[in-house]
This record gives structure tokens, C-alpha cells and sequence, in this order.
């Protein structure tokens, strides 16, 4: 009887834990998409999610042409000014239901691109150089043009 119940337990522990391995695979790594009318994934997001990432892109669509403003003038300390506020201390604002939704490979994008402008804020600060900040800012947007090729953001059907 006893060897019955351990087996029994670990079966239930063997599920549960499926389950879990499921649940973090949905979240973590799939995130809540679907397939678009045009190929992409669909991010499927609460019409305030939604909001909150397509604002997070006008702000990096802003620091780009502040950047490239910067640079046509040869201005390094704007470029670390319109740089800055997008590095990672801006991921930090995403809440984790949001972040949830987001696939993996989004996720991983958007953290690099964080991190680019954090590094295109640093170097321009220590070196001055706006041919180099230039470069890397053409970096980013190729990451940008990449992800916008994978993906849309879509919102999710109000219910009632």
C-alpha cells in the first residue's frame, strides 16, 4: 500500500510539474500572438498594453531623430541627452503581465535595443565621436526594421 501511494505522488508531482514547464513555456517563450493578415505574428495585447508598447516606440522613434540631429551638427552631449532615457532604466517600466504576453524573441529585441541606447549614451560620452554614434545608431535601426518585419501589435477584441 505504501509503495502505491509513493507512485501516486509522483505522478501527480510528474504532472505538476508539466504543467508548470508548460505554463512558463507559454508565457515566457511563445507570449500571446497569432498569425497576422500579412504573415507577421500578431502580438495580441489589451488595447492599454498596446498603447504602452506603441508609445515606448514613438519615444525611440523621437531619440533616433534627436540622435541623427545630433549628429549632423557634431553635438555629443545631445547625443548622450536624446540617448539615455531609453537604456534599460526604460525596460524597467514594463509590467510583468505585459511582459508576459511579449514572445521571447521580442523580448530578447527590446532588451538589446535598450541596451544599444545605454551604450550609444555611454560612448558618446567618453569618446565623443558622432561618426561612431552614427554607426551604432544604424545598428538599431536595423534591429528595429528586423523585429517590425516578425511582428505587429495588435489589440485584443473588447469584451463586453
Amino acid at each position: 500500500m505504501r509503495k502505491t501511494n509513493a507512485a501516486v505522488y509522483w505522478v501527480i508531482i510528474g504532472l505538476l510539474l508539466l504543467t508548470i514547464i508548460g505554463l512558463v513555456f507559454k508565457f515566457m517563450v511563445l507570449g500571446t500572438t497569432e498569425v497576422a493578415v500579412d504573415g507577421r505574428q500578431a502580438v495580441v495585447l489589451d488595447p492599454a498594453e498596446r498603447a504602452l508598447v506603441l508609445n515606448e516606440m514613438r519615444q525611440m522613434l523621437t531619440a533616433t531623430q534627436s540622435v541623427l540631429e545630433a549628429v549632423e551638427r557634431g553635438d555629443a552631449t545631445a547625443i548622450v541627452k536624446a540617448a539615455r532615457p531609453l537604456g534599460m532604466a526604460a525596460a524597467q517600466n514594463v509590467p510583468a503581465t505585459l511582459a508576459a504576453k511579449l514572445p521571447l524573441e521580442f523580448k530578447l529585441q527590446g532588451h538589446s535595443v535598450h541596451e544599444d541606447f545605454d551604450r550609444i549614451a555611454m560612448d558618446a560620452e567618453a569618446l565623443g565621436d558622432v561618426r561612431h554614434s552614427f554607426q551604432q545608431m544604424n545598428a538599431v535601426l536595423k534591429k528595429c526594421v528586423a523585429c517590425h518585419a516578425v511582428y505587429q501589435i495588435t489589440a485584443a477584441p473588447a469584451t463586453r
